[in-house]
């Protein structure tokens, strides 16, 4: 092996946004971090929600655009049932005046 080309390797305590700290190997010298095992919902059951890009808020408007848009074909579809049933010519109203 060549000498010096290894980068220098560390005991870094890492140290999580909850106050959780623990101790790894690695090439930095400190680590922090947003999430770590005793915070994390996967690991703890809580219902939480973790939204560093607001993902939750972009999914939210995608819903209430979607549920604006279904709302919209139905009242199209409804007009149009609408017109279906109204007579087309002076005829059929005549005939339905009978």
């Amino acid at each position: 092996m060549k000498a010096n080309i290894h980068p220098k390797y560390y005991q870094t305590s890492v140290t999580c946004a909850c106050g959780n700290t623990f101790t790894v190997g690695s090439t930095q010298e400190s680590i922090r971090v947003e999430l770590c095992y005793k915070c994390h919902p996967f690991y703890t059951g809580e219902q939480r929600f973790v939204d560093t890009a607001s993902r939750i808020q972009k999914f939210q408007d995608k819903q209430s655009v979607a549920t604006k848009y279904q709302s919209r074909i139905v009242k199209k579809k409804e007009i149009q049932k609408q017109k279906d049933t109204q007579p087309k010519t002076l005829r059929e109203m005549l005939q339905g005046i009978r």
